[in-house]
C-alpha cells in the first residue's frame, strides 16, 4: 500500500481471509494502517472466554464449527490430494463451492438463487477452472495450519487503531459477544446487519458498503 502505491496511510477491510489480513495489517502496521473494517472474526483470545455468555458461545461455536469443518481440514492437512481429483473436475469443483455459497448465505429456504445468480455462481468456479488455480488458492489454508495465525499475541495486546464490525446473520460460524471481540480490538463501530451471510460484498454490497462509509466518516 505505501511503498508500491504510495499511500501514506489506508483504511483496510475484510471478510473471510480478508479479516484476518485486515487485523494483522491494524495490529502490525498502524499508523500506515489508520483503521480497519472487518465482517468476520478470525482472531482468537489466548485466555480464551470470560464468562457464562462467552462460555456458552464457546460450546455453540464448537458444535458448529465441526459440522463445517470438513473443507477446512481437508485442506489445511492434505490439500494436494484434494487439489489432484478436483482439477480434472469441473463438476467436483462446483459441488466444493457451491455447497459453501448454498450453507453460509442468507437463502431463503434452500433456494441458493435467492442470494447468488447462477452467473455470478459459475463465474467463481471457472475463476478456478480456467486459471487452474484450485490447488494453489487451498494453500494458505496449510500455511495457517503450519505457521499459526488466529492469535494477535500471547500477551493480550489488541489491535489498537480503531475497528469496525458488521455482523451479518448468515455468517459461517456466529460471532462471539462484544466484550470478547473487544479485548482483541479497539472496537469503536458495532454493526448488528439485518440481512446477508459469509459472502456479504456478493450478497448484500449496499448494506457493506454504507457501513465502511458510515465508520470511514467517524475517523475524519
Amino acid at each position: 500500500m505505501t511503498d508500491v502505491l504510495g499511500y501514506r496511510n489506508y483504511l483496510a477491510q475484510g471478510g473471510d481471509w480478508g479479516g484476518a489480513i485486515s487485523s494483522w495489517l491494524g495490529f502490525e502496521h498502524a499508523p500506515t494502517c489508520q483503521a480497519i473494517h472487518i465482517n468476520i472474526l478470525t482472531m482468537r483470545h489466548p485466555d480464551g472466554p470470560h464468562g457464562p455468555e462467552e462460555e456458552a458461545w464457546a460450546v455453540q461455536f464448537e458444535h458448529d464449527q465441526l459440522l463445517e469443518n470438513g473443507y477446512r481440514t481437508q485442506q489445511a492437512t492434505k490439500p494436494q490430494t484434494l487439489s489432484y481429483a478436483m482439477m480434472d473436475s469441473p463438476v467436483g469443483v462446483a459441488a466444493w463451492i457451491i455447497e459453501k455459497f448454498n450453507s453460509w448465505s442468507d437463502t431463503e429456504g434452500d433456494n441458493i438463487e435467492s442470494a447468488h445468480t447462477k452467473d455470478s455462481l459459475l463465474t467463481n468456479i471457472m475463476v478456478y477452472l480456467v486459471t487452474k488455480t484450485f490447488n494453489t488458492a487451498s494453500w494458505i489454508y496449510y500455511g495457517r495450519r503450519e505457521e499459526g495465525g488466529r492469535l494477535l499475541s500471547t500477551d493480550n495486546r489488541r489491535v489498537e487503531v480503531p475497528t469496525a464490525a458488521a455482523l451479518f446473520p448468515a455468517e459461517l460460524l456466529a460471532w462471539p459477544p462484544r466484550s470478547y471481540v473487544e479485548r482483541l480490538y479497539n472496537i469503536s463501530h458495532w454493526s448488528e446487519m439485518p440481512r446477508g451471510g459469509h459472502f456479504a460484498a456478493l450478497e448484500e454490497p449496499e448494506l457493506l458498503i454504507d457501513d465502511i462509509r458510515a465508520f470511514a466518516r467517524t475517523l475524519r
